[in-house]
This record gives structure tokens, C-alpha cells and sequence, in this order.
């Protein structure tokens, strides 16, 4: 490996270098930034007024002139490297290099109602919206930061269709720790002098009221179940109060008075007829 290729693979896109112009042609110019090879700057990254278009590169660049430029890339063609330079300073942070959660350094540049605008180094302002600046309530953005000062916020949100970029001051900051306050517990009422210290008596624990209701079902369950009668036995104890029936009846048939008159005469009726036949 050539001398000159190894300086060419230390050097990086973005790095700044102090070029001189060696020549100049009509699709730009080539400057020598001591890297011991030319390096090419093509017309349209040369640097010159907005809504200002260059005619003759001449007319802005001439042999021998220095000026600030930059690595844009290193190009390889037909085996070679080149070195692509830009006097349009590149943005520290590229579209493509702006991811969620990286953590950056910016400057607030603009305050609003809503939040800070804060310049980060990519091609839009980021914005620290006022509910991501502290843990707490915040009533204004200017009780957190002031115009020009310099802040560190993570991002937490990129769209690049709509070139916006969130970024959060409090998603860097512990957060606050919650103090709870125990409320101080009651003095136990002083014992008069020479009254005797009574033991605590441990508390009996009430019976639950499902315990209660579970050993009343239990003993429901546990009682023994009367069997049912059969059809004959119904049939016998139908008889039997009949008979306790007639019974009664023929008692209360003995009980009347006169019966025993009337079986007197009954019989001498009879007697009267044997002896007559």
C-alpha cells in the first residue's frame, strides 16, 4: 500500500481541511489539501450566495485561492480512490444518523408557548415540547431554559417526511424519589401511680359467618333420613283404625243404660217360646 492511499483511509467524510486551488476547469476545480493526492470540488458544492447561480467557476474560484472545504465522500473508480471535497459545510447530523434514543447537545435557538426549538446540528431544529422538560409541572418553558442556552435531550421521535425531530429533556433526568410521610403514632394514656400493669389478653378471632353457616349444612347433611312408607304398610295402619274404630264403638254400646234390661227381656221371650213349642 501506497503512501498516498494511506492517508486517504484516514480521512472521513465531514473532516475539515484548508484546500488551495491548483486549476480550474468548467465542471469545478481541483485543490490540493495536503493529503498528498488532488481532490476533486465539482461546481455544485461550491459555496456562493443563496438565489445566486455560477455561471464560470472562474468567477468565483481562481488558481492559487485557499478556502475552507470538506470531505464529501471517497469515491473509488477503475481501481482508484478520490476524494470528493464541498465548501457547503455538511450538517453534523444527517437525516440517516438521527435515530430514537441517541442523546445530543444543541443550543436553544427559539422559545414558544408549546416548548423550545433547539439546534442540534441536523437540517431542522429539534423541539423540546414543555411537557418533556422536567418531571414536574411546568408552567412556561422559560422557567427551564432561556434563548442560547446550551441543553442535552434525547430523541425520542423522527419523521423525516415531515422533517421533524422530538426531543426530550426529562427522558435524561432521574426522576424524583416520592417521600411518604408516616404520621406519628399516638402516646398509650399514662397509668395512674401504684395501679398494678394488666396483661394483654390475646384476642379471640370471631368465627367466620360461612364456618357457621358450613356446620349447620353439615349437620342437615348428617341427620338420617326418615323412609318413606310402603303400600302395605299404609294399607295395615288403614285396618288397624278401623278396628280401634269398631271397637270403640261396641264399648260405647255396653256403657248405655238400659242395654242390660232389654237382654233381660230378650231371653224370657226366647224361654217363653222353647216351652211353647
Amino acid at each position: 500500500m501506497s503512501a498516498e492511499e494511506q492517508i486517504t483511509l484516514k480521512i472521513e467524510p465531514k473532516m475539515q481541511f484548508k484546500g488551495k486551488v491548483i486549476k480550474v476547469n468548467l465542471a469545478g476545480a481541483v485543490l490540493d489539501i495536503g493529503i498528498g493526492k488532488p481532490a476533486l470540488l465539482h461546481i455544485t458544492q461550491i459555496a456562493v450566495p443563496e438565489n445566486t447561480q455560477i455561471k464560470r467557476v472562474d468567477d468565483i474560484l481562481q488558481v492559487g485561492q485557499e478556502v475552507d472545504v470538506w470531505i464529501r465522500r471517497i469515491a473509488r473508480k477503475d481501481g482508484e480512490e478520490r476524494v470528493e471535497l464541498t465548501m457547503i459545510k455538511p450538517l453534523d447530523l444527517e437525516w440517516r444518523e438521527i435515530k430514537v434514543g441517541n442523546i445530543v447537545k444543541g443550543k436553544v435557538v427559539r422559545l414558544e408557548k408549546f416548548g423550545a426549538f433547539v439546534e442540534i446540528g441536523a437540517e431542522r431544529p429539534g423541539l423540546v415540547h414543555i411537557s418533556e422538560m422536567a418531571h414536574g409541572y411546568v408552567k412556561v418553558p422559560s422557567d427551564v431554559v432561556k434563548e442560547g442556552d446550551e441543553i442535552e435531550a434525547q430523541i425520542i421521535d423522527v419523521n423525516r417526511r415531515k422533517k421533524q425531530i422530538k426531543l426530550s429533556m426529562k427522558a435524561i433526568q432521574p426522576e424524583p424519589e416520592v417521600v411518604v410521610e408516616e404520621k406519628p403514632k399516638a402516646a398509650p394514656a399514662a397509668r395512674p401511680a401504684g395501679e398494678p400493669k394488666r396483661e394483654k389478653r390475646a384476642e379471640k378471632k370471631p368465627r367466620r359467618k360461612t364456618e357457621v353457616d358450613n356446620s349447620a349444612l353439615l349437620e342437615t347433611i348428617n341427620e338420617p333420613a326418615e323412609a318413606e312408607p310402603t303400600v302395605m304398610e299404609i294399607a295395615m295402619r288403614a285396618a288397624m283404625e278401623k278396628a280401634k274404630d269398631r271397637k270403640k264403638i261396641q264399648e260405647s254400646k255396653k256403657n248405655k243404660p238400659g242395654s242390660k234390661e232389654q237382654e233381660d227381656i230378650l231371653s224370657r221371650t226366647l224361654e217363653n217360646k222353647v216351652q211353647t213349642n
